[in-house]
């Protein structure tokens, strides 16, 4: 394989590796939106055991998303044929960003529950300054 210029092929991978990626975020976003929804946790401890029970029933669609991209990849960067001069390009960036794009996995549920940890804090300040 060759030097690969940042050309359209280039960026087109990149839409492509951001589109799966934000669809892995919303796999585990939607999950975790649905289970604050039906246990509405009130302590801290309760929001972690949510998010860890809702982020733990995620992993194996999101993985598999990104498993399905990468394996469909491989092809295409063994290619040496006609149009892999285009495609190769186009592939490089997603197989490389689906391989950091599992950490959606991660990322999300943590931001989730810190953001539903803070608002709760701030619930319960108000609730106190109402009284």
């Amino acid at each position: 394989m060759g030097t690969i210029n940042l050309s359209v092929a280039v960026w087109v991978g990149f839409l492509a590796l951001f589109g799966i990626a934000a669809d892995n975020g919303v796999i585990v976003c939607t999950y975790l939106q649905q289970v604050f929804k039906e246990e509405t946790p009130q302590t801290v401890q309760a929001i972690r055991a949510a998010t860890v029970e809702a982020g733990d029933r995620r992993v194996r669609p999101a993985m598999m998303t990104s498993a399905t991209t990468i394996l469909a990849l491989l092809p295409v960067l063994t290619s040496s044929g006609r149009g892999a001069d285009v495609m190769v390009p186009m592939a490089i960036p997603t197989f490389g960003g689906m391989t950091l794009a599992l950490l959606t996995i991660f990322v999300v549920p943590v931001l989730y529950c810190s953001l539903a940890e803070i608002a709760l804090k701030l619930n319960r300040k108000s609730s106190t300054a109402v009284k």
